[in-house]
């Protein structure tokens, strides 16, 4: 997703392992898009796209300092987000008793 113009805000949080996550919040153009950095190039991004609202999970690159999305990612409507958190306790579950 290219730079959006507008106030940007971090913010910083840490998890149970110590990762730190910074979540960046973007106005722009009547639209907000809130990106939690999953690593430097790895990114979760809430947009509104034709008046419906996704969540996208994909890795981003720099081309002429501008910030572009990638190939590799998927981007979820919202009923499939929705389904996904539905069944987050038995996915936690099952990484537990792989960890």
């Amino acid at each position: 997703m290219p730079k959006r113009k507008g106030n940007a805000t971090n913010h910083s949080d840490e998890d149970e392992e110590g990762t730190n996550h910074n979540q960046k919040t973007i106005s722009g153009d009547g639209d907000s898009v809130v990106a939690v950095e999953l690593s430097r190039n790895r990114k979760v991004v809430v947009k509104k796209f034709k008046g419906k609202v996704f969540v996208d999970i994909r890795e981003f690159f720099n081309k002429e300092g501008n910030e572009l999305p990638g190939k590799k990612g998927i981007s979820l409507p919202l009923d499939q987000w929705k389904m996904f958190q539905s069944h987050f306790t038995g996915i936690q579950e099952l990484i537990q008793s792989l960890n």
